[in-house]
């Protein structure tokens, strides 16, 4: 088994955030453990990849921004180009 990259990481996260999705969807869909999944949101958010909203019961949900949705088309890709 290999390490995925920061790159398949990200896209496993826009992917999961694309309609919405809260932390502990997004975190299990990713494969990731809480820590690195916690890691990985703060600089989503930070650098506008990914806004939080409330849904209606006051839980967070986590959604892919443009800017996020332009950057899993891009990533994507790479990734095909890769594998050529």
């Amino acid at each position: 088994m290999t390490r995925r990259s920061k790159m398949e990481v990200i896209i496993d996260i826009l992917k999961e955030a694309l309609d919405g999705a809260n932390k502990t969807r997004i975190m299990y869909r990713a494969n990731l453990n809480f820590l690195r999944f916690n890691i990985y949101l703060s600089e989503m958010l930070e650098n506008g990849l990914l806004t939080k909203t409330n849904d209606g019961n006051g839980r967070a949900v986590y959604t892919a921004t443009e800017d996020g949705k332009a950057l899993l088309e891009t990533l994507r890709k790479a990734q095909h180009f890769m594998t050529i």
